[in-house]
């Protein structure tokens, strides 16, 4: 398992990307998106070992913190089963939303008071 740290940060309308914690991995490209699949290929050409998980946090308008995790058996974990495959062919797909979606109601979520948590946050 590899976790890649990156600390992004954006300079001249260019993002740019150094890996912290004993690393020598950098990638620079015009947008956020761009530059996390430049980092993710990176990451995995120093190590393929797994299914890939990654995560982008936005610290200031102009830096942000990137993570890559490779393996680790919860990587790549697909969901939604048989959804799909429960999916009716042809057009009666949209026929079968219809009635769905008019049986979906609205819920209003209930107010919760602060004494129902037991404590106030402005006491």
């Amino acid at each position: 398992m590899g976790v890649f740290t990156f600390v992004c940060r954006q300079s001249g309308g260019e993002w740019s990307a150094k890996q912290i914690a004993g690393g020598d991995l950098e990638a620079s490209a015009s947008s956020t998106y761009d530059l996390q699949r430049k980092l993710v290929q990176t990451a995995l050409s120093s190590d393929s070992s797994g299914g890939v998980q990654s995560s982008f946090s936005t610290i200031t308008p102009s830096s942000a913190v990137f993570q890559v995790i490779i393996g680790g058996g919860g990587g790549g974990a697909f969901i939604g089963g048989g959804a799909a495959a429960a999916a009716p062919a042809g057009g009666a797909a949209p026929a079968a939303e219809a009635p769905a979606a008019e049986e979906k109601k609205k819920e209003e979520p209930a107010e919760e008071s602060d004494d129902d948590m037991g404590f106030s946050l402005f006491d």
